[in-house]
């Protein structure tokens, strides 16, 4: 039995995950904020999306009720919660400083009921902040909790732009995650330069899986660029593979250049007539080297 519940979309952090909330009965528009429970407690969010439609199997996860939408009380709370949030970045970034921590303070947020106070940073290294932990606790006399995130998460924290010169993803819209590899960008056959294919959190463009799955299914069954086919009785290297001309050049053992379209190596009467002999490269040729491990941010 497939069970449909109505529900929201709850935005807690600014482009953060979007949670399913279920309607509690009142009137709720978007951008309003309601008051919720999640990981952290009773807390708040902003609606993003809905009214919608959608089965309880389609979320991972226990699919809540909104507790309320927010009050005039409540966000009088949530503002105020806000303004010691941004005490509490700068309060321990200087903190950071006295105990010589190497870590970067990029937000907080202090939960609605005011039980927990949540710090992310970023750092290249594990830290000790015990100490650090203590001292902000005195301060704010609540609960604390440090939580480290990744480098794209870091991005998203203190935005940028990125190589096209425009405001980068993570900071505009992207709000997961995908992983990326190496492997994508060569399947795009992109110049493997470090410096034109990562971006300014030191990883891989996100950019680069957004086109990834066209590439895939336009070269299935194509063969690669420096492998060698039996073409037609001949024995053929594969000089290039023009993705947007749609076609594959070739060059036989007798000297031969031809230009082949991608339908004769998709079309089954063709079938027979070629057939790889050496993929030349492995998938994980990079620049010259073999068996290169993966690049990603998980």
């Amino acid at each position: 039995m497939n069970l449909v519940a109505t529900v929201y979309g709850i935005e807690i952090f600014p482009l953060g995950k979007i949670f399913y909330y279920s309607e509690n009965g009142e009137n709720i528009q978007k951008d309003d904020y309601v008051i919720i429970l999640d990981e952290y407690g009773v807390d708040y969010g902003t609606v993003i999306l809905g009214p919608k439609e959608v089965s309880i199997d389609e979320a991972d996860y226990e699919i809540k009720p909104i507790m309320r939408k927010a009050t005039d009380e409540d966000l009088g709370t949530i503002q105020e919660n806000e303004k010691i949030a941004r005490e509490a970045e700068s309060i321990t970034r200087e903190l950071v400083r006295k105990h010589g921590l190497p870590m970067k303070v990029l937000n907080a947020k202090y939960i609605f009921d005011r039980s927990k106070l949540v710090i992310f940073f970023s750092s290249k290294t594990r830290v000790d902040f015990r100490e650090l932990v203590k001292d902000i606790a005195k301060h704010f006399r609540t609960r604390i909790e440090l939580r480290q995130v990744g480098a794209r998460d870091e991005m998203k924290h203190i935005k940028g732009l990125g190589l096209c010169g425009l405001r980068s993803c993570c900071s505009y819209f992207l709000r997961d995650f995908e992983s990326v590899t190496l492997k994508h960008a060569k399947k795009q056959q992109m110049m493997i330069n470090t410096s034109k294919i990562t971006g300014p959190c030191g990883r891989l463009l996100c950019c680069l899986s957004y086109e990834h799955d066209f590439y895939l299914n336009t070269l299935e069954g194509i063969p690669d660029e420096g492998s060698t086919i039996f073409y037609e009785g001949k024995i053929a290297k594969v000089i290039t593979v023009n993705v947007f001309l749609s076609r594959v050049t070739v060059l036989t053992d007798d000297g031969e250049m031809m230009s082949l379209p991608f339908s004769y190596f998709k079309e089954e009467e063709n079938a027979g007539n070629w057939k790889i002999i050496d993929h030349g490269r492995s998938d994980n040729f990079v620049d010259g080297v073999d068996n290169l491990s993966d690049i990603e941010d998980k």
